[in-house]
């Protein structure tokens, strides 16, 4: 059954919300994909999910614009990830990508609670673990040096 143009407009807020929830944190943190691109890929998801939904509606395959949003992110994803002799920096916000996106296309496929969910998963992983992982590291004697994309 086809979505009303409210619960569409509502999936699409959600997302831009939850993007921005992520993108708050990644703002507090100064990295290069803040606030603006993580609501732009949540939304983004978001609105190749609910067009692929109503394409599937209509008698085509739902699934086609959904998968190649997988694809597509990954490109945005590599994007960040930058080599500098030995060290490798941008992996958590390339994930970070990954995961909004994620975010958006449950929000776009009107899967609230797994939005919802998800988010506040990353979100404990980006505040919580940094610091955690700073303990270990300097547990274990690896100063850090080069602290990466925390």
């Amino acid at each position: 059954m086809p979505t009303s143009s409210l619960e569409l407009m509502l999936r699409l807020l959600l997302a831009a919300g939850l993007g921005a929830a992520i993108g708050v944190e990644r703002e507090l943190r100064q990295k290069p994909a803040g606030l603006r691109t993580n609501i732009l890929i949540a939304l983004g998801s978001a609105l190749f999910v609910a067009v692929s939904i109503a394409f599937g509606h209509a008698g085509g395959t739902p699934d086609r614009i959904a998968a190649q949003v997988v694809t597509g992110i990954g490109f945005l994803g590599g994007g960040a990830i930058l080599r500098s002799g030995t060290s490798v920096h941008g992996m958590t916000t390339a994930a970070t990508i990954w995961v909004n996106a994620a975010v958006g296309m449950a929000a776009g496929a009107g899967l609230y609670v797994i939005a919802i969910a998800a988010t506040v998963i990353a979100l404990v992983v980006l505040a919580v673990l940094p610091p955690l992982e700073s303990y270990f590291e300097r547990r274990a004697g690896m100063a850090d040096t080069h602290p990466g994309d925390r």
